[in-house]
Formats: structure tokens, C-alpha cells, sequence
């Protein structure tokens, strides 16, 4: 539902009744992830997507229903090879989805409205709904900001919302969206529950260090893949804004003093394309002990085995160096600056999501991979 926030945030402004049917649970070569979520109104726009077109009618209508008798329910599609006209998925796998009425005299709305402009603001924030479990409480929910504040309610007991507020906050720091499940005893509503975690954290960082053509190149990518752009550079004349008018900010400081500053998390790329080892190996030898999703550097073959020889003299452990991506990139035989970015940027999507890197034609790989996997938590279950 986060996914679509800025159009529903617009919805809940001019006081449209709508319908959000979100993915809460995939299985197999499913295309949309949990969070993915198609809105209808009253009018019957649609917004968004659940499967990249293969149940889109059939989610459509249960929105519908679902705006008519104000009825929250969950629903599972997945492929029938004994059944060929079966609604489901063509790729074979199952997705389960959610499908809320949000009213706008319905007692939740005032939290959807939250959440949705949290959202579209680019604010950390968290929303829990009760997927399975007592039906009188399924779809209700629960936002979590960033500072472990809540609003609204589970409908269950003060204890569930507190546990669901502490867990849904452990999501939200990870960036995670995904299935919690809370046994009996911790639900304090009699009943075993399952909440859906949906989090929306501001964009990951990408730092591209050297004001060059590759780095103009890398960072209209970066911006295409929904990074926020920093171009750090120690040389005036070469990191302006209008050398880089797609970057978020452009900073002329030395490298590793930028870095030293600056906000970093598990999220952050770092793309060294310096070559040079003045600003490179003191540069590196802070990154590679942060904590970052991604450290990579540019550079020839012959570069490469030199910096690593500097960045051991300097200090630098082998296990940190082992972090270091470079040369930079996939092989794709890239030439071009543009090309060099895809390649750059091919690395670090497959670097975030598990990917392997090779060719899928001829593999027997998962085409999905979505790195470390947010599961199903159990809390307070029955022994």
C-alpha cells in the first residue's frame, strides 16, 4: 500500500472512498513482492499493481465488493494446471492479498491518511494490519513512526499493539516488509495472528565519489533506480551542479573527509571512480569498516592488485578487503560511460538482491532473488 502512497495520499485529500488490495505473501516465480498493492475508488479508477497483469481483474473486482459491503478479507491466487480458465498466476506461483475498504467514515481511515502522507513524504514509517486471525480485527491497523511512536490500534489488547509497535519498528529499521506471526499468548486476543509489515523508509544513499563522465553517467541510473545521488569530488572546478544536474547534491570536499561526516546505514552504495590513490586508499580504508550495503572502486586490473597492496600497507585487513567490489561492475563488456553505469549498476542489484550475474537463458537459477529473506517471526506461542 506504502508503494502507492503519493497517489492515495491525494485520494484521502479530496475524500474519495477507495479500496487497497495489497500482496502479503508470495510463493514461487511470483512477479510483485509483499507491499506491491493495487487502490480502486468508488468511481472505479485503479491504481498500482498486484501481479503485473495476471489476477488484475479479478483483485479489481474484490476492491470493488469490498467498497460495496465494507468487508476486509484475504484472498489466494496461484496457477491450475487442471483448470485452464482458473484465475491465477501464469508463472506458477501463489500470492496471497489482502484486499481493505478504507471509507471515509471508516474509524481507521484517520490512520490510512497518516501512514499515506508519512509516505509520501518520504518520512520513515510502518504500517501493521492484522492479516489472519480474529475476523472482527483483520485489515485494522497500526502506524509506527520512526521514533517508536504509534497511532491507531489492533482492536485486540493494549499488549498486542505494544509488541506489534516494538516488531513493526525492527521492520522499519531494516527497511523490511514482510509476515509476523504472533502465537496466542502474545496476541492477548485469544487467538494466533498473522500481521502484515509494510515499511517505507526514505531512499537508500548512493555516494559516487569522483566528478567524471562515468559518474554523471552512474548517477542518472542511480536516480532511475530510486537512489538518492551525492557527487563528491576535492576539485572545484569539476563538481558543479550544472556538471551534474540530476544529482541530489554535489560536494567539493576531499573524499574521505565527506564520508567521515555524512550519514550513512545498511542501505548506502559507495562508488569510488577516483582512481587515483590520494583520495582512494584513505577514502577506502574508512569505507570498507562502515557498514554499507556496497563498496566499489574503478580502476584497470593493474590498479586494482596496486590499491590493495596500498590499502594493506594502510592497515586494512584482509576480511574488509574482501568487501571491496573492483574493478567495478559486471563483465558486460562495457566501453561507453552510459554502458559502464549499467554495468555498475548491474552489480549492485545483484549484489542487493542475490543475484548471481550470470545469463538466465540456460540457468537453473531463480529469476527472483530477494536477498535476505524477512520471515515469518513466531512470538508468544502456545508450547
Amino acid at each position: 500500500m506504502l508503494d502507492i502512497a503519493d497517489e492515495l495520499s491525494r485520494w484521502v485529500a479530496q475524500g474519495r472512498d477507495f479500496a487497497v488490495a495489497t500482496v502479503v505473501a508470495v510463493g514461487g516465480s511470483a512477479p510483485r513482492q509483499p507491499g506491491a498493492a493495487l487502490a480502486v475508488d468508488a468511481d472505479g479508477t485503479a491504481i498500482g499493481s498486484v501481479s503485473g497483469g495476471c489476477v488484475e481483474g479479478a483483485v479489481y473486482e474484490l476492491c470493488r465488493q469490498a467498497l460495496e459491503d465494507g468487508e476486509t478479507v484475504l484472498e489466494r491466487f496461484g496457477y491450475s494446471d487442471d483448470d485452464a480458465f482458473a484465475i491465477g498466476l501464469t508463472c506458477g506461483g501463489v500470492i496471497d492479498i489482502l484486499v481493505t475498504p478504507v471509507r471515509a467514515d471508516a474509524p481507521a481511515r484517520e490512520v490510512f491518511a497518516s501512514a499515506l502522507s508519512a509516505a509520501a513524504a518520504g518520512e520513515a514509517a510502518a504500517v501493521a494490519r492484522i492479516v489472519s486471525g480474529p475476523a472482527e480485527l483483520r485489515g485494522r491497523p497500526l502506524l509506527v513512526r520512526g521514533d517508536g511512536s504509534y497511532q491507531g490500534g489492533l482492536g485486540g489488547h493494549p499488549g498486542l499493539d505494544r509488541t506489534a509497535a516494538d516488531e513493526a519498528r525492527a521492520f522499519l529499521d531494516a527497511g523490511r516488509t514482510g509476515t509476523l506471526e504472533i502465537g496466542e499468548q502474545g496476541s492477548r486476543c485469544g487467538a494466533p495472528i498473522t500481521l502484515l509489515v509494510e515499511s517505507s523508509v526514505p531512499p537508500p544513499r548512493m555516494i559516487v565519489f569522483g566528478a567524471i563522465d562515468f559518474a554523471s553517467a552512474l548517477v542518472r541510473i542511480g536516480r532511475f533506480l530510486g537512489y538518492r545521488m551525492t557527487v563528491c569530488d576535492a576539485r572545484p572546478v569539476f563538481a558543479t551542479p550544472a556538471r551534474f544536474p540530476e544529482a541530489d547534491e554535489v560536494v567539493v570536499e576531499w573524499p574521505h573527509t565527506y564520508l567521515e561526516s555524512t550519514q550513512v546505514d545498511g542501505r548506502t552504495v559507495l562508488c569510488v571512480l577516483t582512481h587515483d590513490a590520494k583520495f582512494d586508499i584513505p577514502l577506502l580504508q574508512l569505507a570498507l569498516r562502515l557498514p554499507v550495503a556496497y563498496v566499489g572502486a574503478m580502476g584497470s586490473r593493474r590498479t586494482h592488485l596496486d590499491r590493495n597492496e596500498r590499502l594493506r600497507e594502510a592497515g586494512v585487513t584482509e576480511l574488509e578487503l574482501a568487501r571491496l567490489r573492483s574493478p567495478i561492475g559486471l563483465d558486460l563488456g562495457a566501453r561507453t560511460p552510459e554502458e559502464t553505469a549499467l554495468s555498475i549498476a548491474a552489480e549492485i542489484v545483484a549484489n542487493r538482491r542475490g543475484g548471481s550475474g550470470v545469463s538466465l537463458t540456460g540457468a537453473h537459477t531463480p529469476i527472483h532473488h530477494d536477498g535476505p529473506k524477512a520471515t515469518a517471526r513466531r512470538i508468544g506461542s502456545v508450547a
